[in-house]
Parts: structure tokens; sequence; C-alpha cells
């Protein structure tokens, strides 16, 4: 239930404070005083979007805060899923910036849009004036239906259920279409996944192989080479250690008679080790040099394969090579599920599909029991509106597949002439008349929707007299079950009201702003005389509002 509602810097509302209590209210106002501008407010506190041009002071922001009374309506989970504190009062609170900049909070706790109308969705209804367009689209239709026949969470469930089938078969259209590319792109990968397969490359071997390739290649030299160091240094004629070694046995025979030479000495033994080595490993290399066509040919292959692959993918050495095999053996791997993909999708999608049939029959079940009462329902409350031989009607008809709606076509049927047959709501009512229907709709939706609130922004347009009397007590009657808040230049309906509040524009200096006065009894019946006669308030229109306020 809305217990008040607080407007700051919006429109032409400087600051405003409306407290609101159950049963039925009445907002009356001359045209253009600013009425439907508070429902423009409290349509930002339910998730509305706005930017600054709402701002009646450019240099101020706008704060608009809506406190509503929530116990008992089961909003707990809601409040849980969204991280915020659950109290009883929950207070909706939004902030517009001269920059344009909007901010949400629910209970001081930032929110998005979504939040709130989600939530604003549990706790009122705000009839507009152009609502009554509503009246010939589908979905509208429908929600009708299902709020009647007691099945709005099984709707809630099967919109879910229709958006992951939805989801699912998306998915699996798009494995299918692709399906053809996938094996494609699979047989290349693999072909090419083979080819290193055939190679084997491995890290750092080509540098080892060119040594290799270049050592065989050159083998010969090699070892002429090395043959000649060996015997130089120590062959069996005159060598390079032969001679070091004498040149040993000298300083040795002379150290004992010069300290110098037994340096010298020293000297020339560390140079017979190293030539020692020296001589050692040339022979050793000199053995191992060996010009083997063989291995040549593998090796020279071997490069040739390494070589033809870098050269095919481009690469500039076998670290590039290798990081190519890598993501080819990732391609393969991704692409060599596919049909089971392609099943699990398909199973997904027929998985979701059962679930919405399911879902879909059991709606349809509960649609086809309540169209004939809801029907019965709104032509007795259109009877009792100035309309005798006017007749409604719900009509359902089986789709050969589900849709958004489950597998239900439907249709608002309507005459207001007892020699008409039905058709069409939208095609053939008036204005007046679509006000009517709407109001019967709403009327006959109060107790099924279990919401705390509405608002009705002049649903009565198009009426007067007795039928505008019947509009009053049917508002009246609601507002017994639920929080009924009604705009109306109807004295008629005014006259039913039990709290009233009179909008009306004060004119500055600069400047025109919307008040809004909470009225007393007097006052009250002054509003409806003035609603009566007009701008002039005659005694006997005080006294027809008297009668009127006294017979409700």
């Amino acid at each position: 239930m809305l217990r008040r509602l607080t407007v700051r810097n919006y429109a032409i509302i400087k600051d405003l404070n409306m407290e609101f209590g159950d049963g039925f209210t009445i907002i009356t106002g001359e045209t253009g005083a600013g009425k439907s501008i508070l429902l423009g407010a409290l349509g930002l506190v339910l998730g509305e979007r706005a930017d600054s041009s709402v701002l009646l002071s450019q240099d101020e922001k706008c704060i608009v805060e809506a406190c509503f009374n929530i116990g008992g309506y089961d909003l707990g989970e809601l409040f849980e899923a969204n991280e915020i504190d659950y109290d009883e009062e929950a207070i909706f609170r939004r902030e517009i910036t001269p920059s344009g900049k909007s901010r949400a909070f629910l209970n001081d706790t930032p929110v998005t849009l979504a939040v709130l109308k989600e939530l604003g969705s549990r706790l009122i209804d705000v009839h507009s004036q152009h609502e009554t367009l509503l009246l010939g689209e589908g979905f509208f239709q429908m929600r009708v239906v299902d709020s009647y026949a007691g099945i709005s969470n099984l709707s809630r469930e099967y919109g879910r259920a229709w958006t992951a089938y939805l989801s699912a078969r998306r998915d699996y259209d798009a494995a299918e279409l692709n399906l053809e590319k996938v094996k494609a792109d699979f047989d290349y990968y693999s072909h090419q996944l083979e080819e290193f397969r055939a190679v084997k490359p491995v890290a750092g071997e080509m540098e080892l192989l060119e040594k290799e390739q270049e050592m065989l290649t050159n083998a010969s030299e090699i070892k002429e080479a090395l043959a000649a160091v060996t015997a130089a240094l120590g062959g069996e004629d005159v060598s390079a250690l032969s001679l070091l070694r004498n040149v040993k046995s000298n300083l040795t025979r002379i150290a004992g008679w010069l300290p110098e030479a037994a340096e010298l000495e020293i000297r020339v033994e560390a140079q017979l080790i190293d030539l020692n080595d020296v001589s050692y490993e040339a022979e050793k290399l000199n053995e191992r040099a060996s010009a083997d066509p063989g291995r040549l040919d593998y090796v020279t292959q071997r490069l040739d394969a390494l070589y033809s692959l870098m050269q095919k993918h481009r690469c500039r050495d076998l670290d590039e090579l290798l990081a190519v095999q890598g993501r080819i053996e990732e391609a393969v791997a991704a692409t060599s599920d596919t049909d089971e993909k392609a099943a699990e999708l398909r199973k997904r999608r027929d998985t979701a599909l059962a679930k919405v049939n399911t879902l879909a029959g059991r709606m349809s079940e509960d649609r086809r029991k309540a169209v004939i009462p809801l029907s019965r329902e709104i032509t007795g409350m259109l009877h009792r509106l100035g309309m005798p031989h006017a007749r409604f009607e719900v009509s359902l008809t089986s789709l050969p597949v589900a849709g958004p709606s489950g597998i239900d076509d439907i249709g608002f049927l309507f005459s207001a002439n007892r020699q008409v047959e039905p058709e069409e709501l939208s095609k053939c009512a008036s204005g007046g008349e679509l006000s009517r229907v709407m109001l019967c709709l709403k009327s006959v939706l109060a107790n099924s929707s279990g919401l705390p609130a509405i608002i009705f922004d002049e649903i009565d347009s198009g009426v007067s007299g007795e039928v505008a009397s019947m509009v009053g007590s049917i508002l009246s009657d609601m507002g017994k079950s639920m929080q009924v808040i009604n705009i109306t230049h109807l004295p008629q309906v005014a006259a039913r009201g039990k709290i009233h509040y009179h909008v009306y524009k004060e004119e500055g200096d600069h400047s025109t702003i919307t008040r809004v006065r909470l009225l007393n009894d007097e006052e009250r019946v002054r509003e409806v005389a003035r609603l009566l006669s007009g701008s002039t308030v005659t005694e006997a229109a005080m006294r027809n509002a008297r009668d009127l306020m006294i017979d409700n």
C-alpha cells in the first residue's frame, strides 16, 4: 500500500508531500493543474526513465520518494535475491541530477531501475489515460485472463521456460548452421596435424642438425686437418711435444744451479700438459669425424622436412613452428567433438521444448475454465454501467505450436447492441465504451491480482449521469479490498471518496507551481459542488453536493 509520496523539483512541482490511507482516495483539480504530473513523478520511483528535462530548476536535483507498506505480500525473497534488507516499510527513492544522471535507491540501498520496476509491479497498478489502447493487445488480454484464472505465477514460470527454450533453440540452430563449416575445419586442421605428426619437430633440434650437417659435409677436410694436428704435436719424427720434452730436460739439468731455470721448467711443464690434452682430443675428434653418407642423407632430409613446414606456415624459426603446431592441436580438439556437441544442444532444446509444452498445456486448461466466467462477469458489470445490451466475450483458439504466451490465441470480443454479433473490441468500441470495459476488467482483477494498490487517471472519462454514479460505486467497492486512488472530473465519483486531495496551481512572480491540499469535509463539499457547477459555486450546487455525499 502506498503511504506517502514526496516530490521535489519535478516538472512544475517545487516541493510536495502527500499522505495516503487505505480505501478510496480522490484527486481532483482544474485541467492542467498538474494531476497527471503526480503520476509522472510516481512513475520515476517505479522505474520509468527520465533525464534532466524533468527538473523544475536546472540548478537542483529532482528527488521523488514513495513509501509503501509491504507487509504480508510475500516480497521477502525478492529483497533477498537483490541483497536488500527487508522491512515492512519500503522506501523507493529516485534522484535526477542537473547533468541528467539518474540514481535509484530502495531502503537507502542503490538498485537498478529493473529492480524498482519488478518490485513496483508487485505493489501498485498505475492506469494511465491511454492504457485503454492496451485492450487490443494480445499480451495484455492474456495477462488479464491469466490473472483472473489465478495462474500469474504459472505464466511467469512459462515465460522463463520460453526464454530458456529460445536460447537453447538459437544455440542448436547456430550449431547446425555451422556444422558443415566446422567439419570442413576439422578435416583441414586434421590434415595439417598429420603433417606435423609425420615430421615430429622437437624443440632445439634444428640448430644441432644444421651443425651436424656442416660437419658431415666437410668430414674429409676435418679429418685431414686433425691428422696434421696430431702429427705435429706427437708424431714419431720431430714434433712439438718431443721438442718441449727436450726443453724441459735441459731446464731440469740446470735448475739446481739457476733458480730462474726452475721457474721456466714449471711453465714448460704446464704447456706440455695442455698440448698433451690437445693432442688427445684431436685424436678422438679424428676418430669420430667420419664421412657417413647415410647419416648425411638423413640429416639433410630431416632439415628439408623442417624447412618445408616452416615455409608452409610462414615461420621464422622452429619455436614459431612449434607454436603453430600447438594452435592446430587446439583447433582439432575444439572441432573433434562437433557431432557430440550438436547432439547435446539438440537434447537441451528438446528438453526445454518439452517443458514449454507441458506448462503451455496446463495454462491452456486453466484459461479455458476461466474465459466463460470472466466473460459473464464483465458483461454483467457493463449492464450496470448503462450498457444493458452489451456483450463481452473472451475467445481462445489453439495454436499449432507454442508461442510466447503458450498454445492459445486470444481475442476480446464486444458488442454494444443486441442485434450485432460481438467482434474485435478495439475495432468496434468507442472511447467511452473502452473506458468502461477497462474499468470492469480492473475491478474484476482487483481481487485476483493480489495487488495492494491501484491508481486510475480519469478512467471515468466519457461517462456522465447515472453511469458516472455506477462508476463511482464500482471504484468505491474496489476500495473495500484494496487501496484505490482515482484522478477524476466527475462529481458522482468524487463524492464517494474516503480521502480527497485537491490539486491547484499557485502563480508566483516568475513561475507557476503545483500545490496539493488535503480537503476537510466542508472543503470536499465545495470541491464536489465546483465539479457540478463549474468555477462559480452556487448554493444549489452546494446542496446537490451534500446530497451526493450523503447518498454515498
